[in-house]
């Protein structure tokens, strides 16, 4: 897993592999729950051990979770089935 999830105005194959990741991710923030516990489990980041490197780890990786929501998703419609 990234430090930081892609930050490019296009679909990348980070992306891609990481979709699963993206909606548990989306998931958990909807339930509410507590970003260490998310970071952890998701991630596999230790938020005690390096608290700094798993809350950017989280917030980048939430924020591009979201950004598929809004704007990525219309390049997997475009893309079609593969």
């Amino acid at each position: 897993m990234a430090d930081a999830a892609p930050s490019d105005p296009t679909l990348t194959g980070y992306d891609m592999e990481h979709l699963v990741v993206y909606l548990r991710l989306l998931d958990a923030e909807a339930d509410g729950a507590d970003w260490r516990k998310v970071v952890q489990i998701v991630l596999e980041a230790d938020p005690v051990k390096e608290p700094e490197r798993a809350k950017r780890m989280w917030a980048s990786h939430l924020a591009r979770a979201q950004w598929m929501t809004e704007v990525g998703y219309r390049h997997l419609l475009q893309a079609g089935p593969n």
